[in-house]
């Protein structure tokens, strides 16, 4: 009795342990009844600062509709090592796998039209210091004039000539029209900043390595002056040591 009871207990244990797993898993898909055009749908800009040790690469992804304006801006910070090449590779990607644009510079602007809806690689490689890393800031991102998806904006379009045409003061479209500009001039006010601010980061880092050149240059420099004159000084006083010699020790004819 005591057997069955527990064959019994060990059974449905095993049932639950097996059976949550599969039923009680990590949910993959957040969103079932939106699509990803949806999901991804929207005006946004992203600003960050990377690390690229020795010969590295890293690749970033970002999603982008057919017909939007893509844009990508870098600058390289600092940099560290024995060469000190402050030239960076940043290649963007198509979701297709064909190469869009490709900048070798020190800092640059990328910025294009998407062609195709998907995630749009951008790849950074420090290949051109073996021996050293480098800080780079980055700004990219998505802007839309449209503010809808395009198969609706022609739909829209023809609402709006048929509005206009039966009433011309509809302060409402207009309101709307405007706040849409306004909106989007913030945004680009933001890029500039943005970029604005990562020449300032730029120039602020170049200006630390510089002190520190000239202060480790000037305590080397300092030292070289002080040991040379020292051993000047030691060199001279050996110069004038004379010897007093007894009468034994006087020189004879």
């Amino acid at each position: 009795m005591f057997s069955d009871m527990f064959f019994k207990i060990a059974f449905l244990f095993l049932i639950l342990v097996f059976w949550g797993p599969v039923h009680g898993g990590p949910q993959t898909n957040l969103h079932p009844n939106i699509t990803d055009q949806e999901l991804f749908w929207g005006s946004d800009q992203y600003d960050f600062s990377v690390v690229l040790p020795a010969a590295g690469l890293e690749c970033f992804w970002h999603f982008a509709h057919r017909g939007e304006r893509f844009y990508l801006h870098f600058m390289v910070q600092w940099v560290t090592g024995v060469g000190h090449d402050r030239h960076l590779s940043v290649t963007v990607n198509a979701p297709g796998g064909l190469i869009v644009s490709n900048v070798d510079d020190a800092k640059g602007q990328i910025n294009f039209e998407a062609e195709e809806t998907g995630f749009y690689q951008m790849c950074l490689s420090n290949f051109h210091n073996r021996f050293g890393t480098m800080q780079v800031f980055l700004s990219f991102g998505v802007y839309y004039d449209g503010f809808k998806d395009p198969s609706k904006r022609k739909e829209e379009e023809k609402k709006k000539k048929e509005e206009v045409s039966k009433d011309l003061n509809n302060t409402l479209s207009v309101i709307q029209d405007a706040t849409h500009k306004v909106e989007n001039y913030v945004f680009h006010m933001f890029r500039y900043y943005s970029f604005g601010r990562m020449r300032k980061s730029a120039d602020y880092f170049l200006l630390l390595s510089n002190s520190q050149y000239i202060t480790w240059w000037s305590v080397a420099l300092s030292l070289l002056i002080v040991t040379s004159g020292y051993l000047q000084l030691l060199f001279l006083k050996r110069l004038f040591i004379t010897k007093t010699c007894g009468e034994e020790e006087k020189p004879r004819c």
